[in-house]
């Protein structure tokens, strides 16, 4: 059985606050760059970006980060992972770089995020703005912006449905299946 967390509104209202605070903690606009980490995160990256536009005025540079090279659980795996693209259109050097992913659990993602941006240049600084943080960290990584904070044991299943990649914009915990 599913649980609903968040609906359609609920994750419009997630992403608008997160805007609301990344503008509050200032420095301008000018160098601010969203960077989602693919899939679900590169979709919310465009709905950050276009919630930032809508609020000051300016076009805020987007891209898509793959992370596949990057895991560390490579050589565990049993097939052959798909690697994608990384499509970043500007020079993260000097820029101030949110980083957006839907969940955010052990932290071995945004590690693996970290490493890939850091082949890129050097960005003045990397902030990570999450959808949801079901909290069982085993790297210290502590996100900078949270849609949702959501208490969950290790063998729940959080799943984030986008309308661009699964038809409806939904957030939902399970238990997981053995």
């Amino acid at each position: 059985m599913k649980t609903p967390i968040l609906d359609s509104e609920g994750i419009r209202k997630s992403i608008v606050r997160i805007a609301h605070e990344i503008i509050e903690r200032g420095r301008g606009p000018e160098q601010l760059c969203v960077i989602g980490i693919r899939t679900r995160g590169d979709f919310l990256a465009r709905r950050l970006a276009q919630a930032l536009r809508e609020m000051t005025g300016r076009d805020v540079p987007v891209g898509v980060l793959d992370i596949t090279l990057y895991r560390d659980d490579l050589g565990r795996m049993e097939a052959s992972p798909a690697v994608h693209a990384t499509e970043i259109p500007f020079d993260v050097t000097g820029r101030r770089l949110i980083v957006v992913d839907d969940v955010l659990f052990t932290g071995r993602t945004v590690r693996a995020a970290m490493d890939a941006l850091t082949d890129l240049g050097r960005p003045e600084s990397v902030e990570l703005a999450v959808l949801v943080d079901r909290g069982h960290r085993e790297l210290p990584i502590k996100p900078d912006y949270v849609g949702k904070n959501l208490p969950t044991s290790k063998e729940d299943q959080v799943q984030v449905h986008l309308v661009e990649t699964d038809g409806l914009d939904e957030v939902v915990i399970g238990e997981r299946v053995a």
